[in-house]
């Protein structure tokens, strides 16, 4: 629960602070053009609010909604998801969004995606130069890393050390990797000291890649325990640091790679379990292991989650990371380079969506809250709001209607053709926008509660 919590926290934190400034970044070219804001809500409030105050002279209502799916700033004589037919029917006012010259409008609709943006590209900034940029570089990685059928069929052997593709040297393992990968006719490695190249049919499917079992490749990582839980089945059966796991359930372990594989192999007979007998049955594994001098043969009861309760030593402990530091100017065109690179991956990213495994691989609230540490970590908490908030500009800049680049592109229409869209036009189109963006969110939510459930 406390877990739950944590993780709650940062992401309730993290969007409010993407949705005062997105709504933020629309007010504040409203009221430069002279356009009267009436509401501006951080979460929305259907039939009632948590809180709402009114400033004497002024135009603007502030308050916070209860239902934390978005905000709005409603802008006066504008068709927005207020849907306020009635005070489009009144005559025009100078005050109104509708009576200015399609240019301010084009930079009130802009203003949110502008921020989130920009925001992005300063938080990125101020983490590089608060913590610096820490990686550990991937032909630095020794063990090697460890490879599935696929990969060797491509040629991969376990150990086989990457150094980079055509397209340019890997800095560290991560979704950068797997993009190069995919697309790449030739990766550069190392095997047994020696340099080696091997080609690549550049139209590997990322997405397949990754969420393989086990994955296309990841590091090495030996079955040594680096801590044990207490309490834990590890713990229960005598299990100490550093003895190394040699066998599960007669199949060789050569790894903590290839552990996690034959344990997720367990989950699929634990899933098709009927009785309280058939699960104690998956649960029960043999395990051999050694304490560097002997090995020794021993029965664990694993958990209710297969697990048996230790940590293994990981990349930060058997590397040494290399941390480039930056100056505080320098760090300005260092988080802008990276912010950069962080949109271009997503958009490259995005065409994963359009197929079956990536409408699956959708995920709602219960997802990107997943994606915060369940301890407070501020380096993560920033560097998660960054990638919010430049998910936030990409989707909102989206062509779809009742979001900003649906109002952006009606208005490009009318700046190109000097012909504005009848307002019942725009009234249906938010609705058709609504119900797409509901589409959307129910898909995305609909995935994590079967995720959950362990149906996907």
């Amino acid at each position: 629960m406390e877990i739950f919590l944590i993780r709650a926290l940062q992401f309730v934190l993290a969007l409010s602070i993407l949705i005062l400034l997105h709504e933020g970044g629309h007010f504040f070219f409203a009221k430069l053009f002279g356009i009267r804001v009436e509401k501006f809500y951080l979460f929305f409030d259907p039939y009632f609010h948590l809180f709402e105050f009114k400033p004497k002279k002024s135009d603007t209502t502030y308050g916070i909604g209860w239902l934390p799916l978005g905000g709005y700033c409603k802008i006066s004589g504008m068709i927005d998801e207020s849907f306020d037919k009635e005070q489009m029917k009144k005559p025009a006012q100078p005050w109104e969004f509708r009576t200015k010259p399609a240019w301010q409008r084009l930079l009130v609709m802009i203003g949110g995606v502008l921020v989130n943006f920009l925001l992005a590209l300063f938080i990125y900034a101020m983490i590089l130069f608060a913590w610096g940029d820490t990686y550990i570089p991937v032909k630095d990685m020794s063990y090697g890393m460890k490879f599935n059928s696929e990969a060797k069929a491509l040629g991969f052997k376990d150990g086989d050390i990457l150094v980079g593709t055509e397209k340019r040297p890997f800095k560290e393992f991560g979704m950068d990797l797997f993009r190069d990968l995919s697309v790449a006719k030739k990766v550069d490695i190392i095997r047994e000291g020696k340099p080696l190249a091997l080609a690549l049919p550049g139209d590997l499917n990322m997405l397949n890649m990754i969420k393989n079992e086990p994955a296309f490749v990841a590091p090495f990582i030996p079955a040594t325990l680096d801590s044990v839980i207490a309490g834990s089945p590890a713990d229960k059966a005598g299990l100490k640091k550093d003895y190394r796991i040699l066998a599960l359930n007669g199949k060789a372990i050569d790894s903590y790679n290839s552990l996690r594989y034959e344990i997720a192999k367990l989950s699929d007979l634990l899933a098709v379990a009927k009785t309280t007998q058939d699960s104690m049955k998956v649960r029960k594994a043999s395990l051999v292991y050694t304490d560097g001098k002997t090995a020794d043969t021993i029965q664990v009861v694993l958990s209710k989650e297969l697990t048996l309760g230790f940590y293994p030593k990981n990349a930060a402990s058997m590397y040494k990371p290399v941390t480039i530091n930056y100056g505080f100017f320098e760090s300005f065109p260092a988080g802008a380079k990276y912010g950069v690179g962080v949109l271009k991956g997503y958009v490259d990213d995005m065409k994963y969506v359009f197929s079956a495994d990536g409408a699956k691989s959708l995920g709602g609230f219960g997802s990107i809250g997943g994606l915060f540490p369940p301890v407070w970590d501020w380096y993560i908490f920033w560097k998660m709001t960054a990638f919010l908030s430049i998910i936030l500009a990409f989707m909102n800049i989206l062509p779809i209607p009742a979001l900003d680049g649906g109002h952006v592109l009606f208005l490009l229409y009318e700046i190109v053709t000097r012909r504005k869209p009848s307002e019942n036009f725009m009234i249906k189109a938010e609705y058709v926008g609504f119900a797409i963006l509901f589409l959307l969110m129910l898909v995305a939510n609909l995935n994590d509660i079967l995720r959950w459930l362990g149906y996907m």
